[in-house]
């Protein structure tokens, strides 16, 4: 399937101009942010294969900073459908992980539409019996909970753990890697074999706090990644 020429509002990372793919896999960061869209593109690149599917990275500017709340939550569902609506592609990831607006935006299209947070607790329970999550704030764990209600994991949810900061605290290089650190020990105390990274600004740390904590961690967009490639023409 041939590009879109224009992308209009959005912007894009990770795509080379050059690049002969067969399928398009639409990457969408529902928060404004464009550096958390950078930190998405750059756990994507060993996704990028030679011959395989492009990943293109997009950013939605209509969305918040960060997706705090249900507010934030409801708020990028329309845009997010605008958005899939006139931009074609082979597969769309909605890279939140509250996976804001997923029913609503496989309801404009006939291709797959995965949610980054249902893909990261899929990978978690093929990794181990529970699983622990890292919410940027509290208010992130009714979103994951109903996430994982609606797939039927919530029994094997070991602990959730907030941090409390802003998207601009994580997207820095080490201000919150120490509480990361310390969230994803406290999920394994609590039984967790395998722990998801609750939101996409934390991706740059994944390779760190796996490495200190002592157990699975797993990046949601990477995980989606990994599903897409399944979906897709090859």
């Amino acid at each position: 399937m041939p590009f879109a020429p224009d992308i209009g509002p959005l912007a894009r990372s990770g795509q080379g101009a050059d690049s002969i793919c067969m399928a398009r896999i639409l990457v969408v960061n529902p928060n404004s942010s464009l550096a958390c869209s950078d930190g998405i593109s750059t756990a994507l690149a060993s996704f990028r294969l030679a011959g395989g599917p492009a990943f293109d990275v997009v950013t939605l500017h209509e969305g918040p900073p960060a997706i705090y709340d249900w507010r934030d939550w409801h708020g990028v569902v329309e845009p997010l459908c605008r958005l899939v609506e006139r931009e074609p592609a082979d597969a769309y990831v909605i890279a939140c992980a509250s996976d804001p607006g997923v029913e609503a935006v496989r309801a404009v299209t006939t291709r797959p539409v995965l949610g980054v947070f249902r893909c990261a607790a899929a990978a978690a329970v093929a990794r181990a019996e529970r699983f622990g999550v890292i919410a940027i704030v509290d208010a992130s764990k009714a979103r994951h909970l109903a996430a994982l209600r609606a797939m039927g994991l919530e029994n094997r949810l070991a602990a959730e753990v907030a941090l409390n900061v802003t998207m601009e605290a994580l997207l820095q290089p080490e201000a919150a890697r120490a509480r990361l650190i310390e969230a994803a020990r406290a999920c394994a105390t609590a039984g967790a074999g395998a722990v998801i990274l609750g939101c996409t600004g934390m991706a740059h740390h994944r390779a760190a706090v796996e490495d200190a904590a002592g157990v699975a961690v797993i990046e949601p967009c990477q995980a989606a990644a990994a599903i897409a490639l399944t979906v897709v023409p090859r």
